[in-house]
């Protein structure tokens, strides 16, 4: 049976219930005047960079980031720092290379653009790629968020229901604009959030952040560096320049979750501020929520102060550490602060939630069954496309129950792709007129490869941060290969 938290108070249920009502609000009011798919997709490209940014920012930040996080450094150390080296240097990448590339043009996609360089088949196949695995992965993240909520009494089948189709109704009506919006709205609560537990938890023992510090720094919570260079095993500064660093080339440029966001900006100088900026925000963004772990693991096990309740028992998709904030937000908060903190959570879901709507939606209906974009029928298309990407998000996510290690299964999907999509963009940026053999080739067989080396091999033979980074060079070189063998080349998909 699984143990609740204390119930909330009816102050704690009005703030949760007027930030729904609010966002919602909010996400509607933001769709209206759209006519177009220009509109509903890229927000007519008129979005300000700053709330690209943060919107970005967001997208990657979910509620598994405000769980896992904390766990991370609670049950280990800031090691995770070394991956995020990676994921801020790649932005810097993406802002001086790719960007100018997306606005050659009027790309909907990242897979517009590859279709543009190697025909219609190579788009279709990188658009039927990341369409699978980010429906696959956004699901699984869907029933890993909806997990905590149990401590508050709700099955995780209603919150299933709960986010995506609370997260449906702005989406659906909004598009991008409000997805991006909103997803504003929800970083700042998350940042805030973040903020007051940090706080918080100084103020619960005398001596403040200097004691704590000097009790963290002896008890090696502090410790993040780790040049050791390996495969397999734990992260290390190799892994978090080479390996995360071409993991972000992919999840930022070449999967529609954030290039999306960028392909709205309102000029390619404005997409390059987006990226950067984002990556300013991320660094102090996971330092903070790394270190209100250790100091949760400080204020618990070193000054053995109790929570309200136990810690629940690991299940499906949850570590046991993985409670360690939540239960704390549940049992230590004041009441109507503890509202605020769950709805930080909520905002951090749902940011996630309705990104992959608007970007499963792009996908199918821009790249897999293109129509004339200026139309009122492909904006109906559109909306049609949204409502069926929530439906499937419900049924991956109800799939997932009783599964193991559901979290894990989430990263190795959308990193069995990761390689095969950047491989593909690398392509098209590289080869400018090509047929699509090569490259339909390259990805497959990194497809085949990666769910080998993901799936197949007993025990973890190669860490997820050079899965990336693998999948590109087998894309690379097999449509290298394949490429020589075709002649004369021709832009036919």
């Amino acid at each position: 049976m699984f143990a609740a938290a204390p119930p909330l108070a009816p102050l704690d249920w009005g703030v949760i219930a007027a930030y729904l009502v609010g966002i919602i609000a909010l996400g509607v009011w933001l769709g209206r005047g759209q006519k177009t798919t220009r509109d509903y997709f890229l927000g007519g490209r008129d979005l300000p960079w700053w709330g690209v940014a943060l919107s970005i920012v967001a997208t990657e930040t979910s509620a598994v980031t405000f769980i896992a996080v904390p766990a991370a450094a609670y049950g280990g150390n800031l090691g995770l720092m070394q991956a995020v080296v990676g994921f801020a240097l790649a932005r810097v990448v993406l802002a001086m290379w790719m960007v100018p590339h997306y606005f050659k043009g009027e790309f909907y996609s990242p897979y517009e653009m590859v279709g543009r360089s190697c025909g219609d088949g190579a788009r279709k196949t990188a658009a039927g790629l990341a369409l699978l695995a980010g429906a696959l992965a956004a699901g699984v993240r869907v029933y890993v968020i909806c997990i905590p909520l149990e401590l508050l009494g709700v099955s995780i089948g209603t919150a299933i229901w709960l986010f995506v189709g609370l997260s449906l109704i702005y989406t659906f009506a909004g598009g991008i604009r409000a997805v991006v919006w909103t997803d504003a709205v929800q970083f700042i609560l998350l940042i805030s959030g973040g903020l007051f537990i940090f706080g918080h938890l100084l103020t619960q023992h005398p001596g403040g952040m200097t004691t704590a510090f000097e009790a963290l720094d002896k008890a090696g919570k502090f410790e993040w560096l780790d040049t050791t260079f390996r495969l397999g095993g734990s992260l290390t500064l190799w892994m978090g320049i080479f390996g995360a660093t071409f993991l972000t080339l992919s999840t930022h440029g070449a999967d529609q979750l954030i290039a999306q966001r960028v392909l709205a900006c309102r000029s390619e100088h404005d997409g390059r501020k987006a990226l950067l900026a984002s990556g300013l925000f991320i660094l102090p963004m996971f330092l903070l929520f790394l270190i209100i772990g250790a100091l949760l693991f400080y204020h618990h096990d070193l000054q053995g102060a109790p929570f309200g309740m136990h810690l629940p028992e690991a299940q499906a998709g949850m570590k046991q550490n993985d409670y360690i904030l939540p239960v704390y937000m549940l049992t230590s908060l004041p009441v109507g602060v503890k509202g605020l903190l769950v709805v930080a959570l909520l905002a951090a879901a749902m940011s996630s939630v309705s990104s992959a709507l608007s970007a499963m939606a792009s996908v199918f209906t821009m790249d897999l069954r293109p129509r004339q974009r200026n139309s009122a029928a492909a904006l109906r298309s559109s909306r049609m496309a949204t409502l069926g990407a929530a439906v499937v998000l419900i049924v991956v996510g109800h799939l997932c129950q009783g599964t193991d290690s559901a979290i894990t299964l989430a990263f190795k999907l959308s990193s069995i792709t990761s390689g095969a999509l950047l491989g593909a963009v690398v392509w098209s940026l590289w080869k400018k007129q090509s047929s699509s053999q090569p490259i339909i080739f390259g990805m497959v067989t990194s497809l085949i490869a990666m769910a080998t080396i993901a799936f197949g091999v007993p025990g973890e033979k190669l860490a997820w941060p050079w899965y990336t980074l693998t999948g590109t060079l087998i894309t690379l070189g097999v449509a290298s290969i394949t490429g020589r063998a075709i002649s004369p080349p021709s832009n036919k998909g």
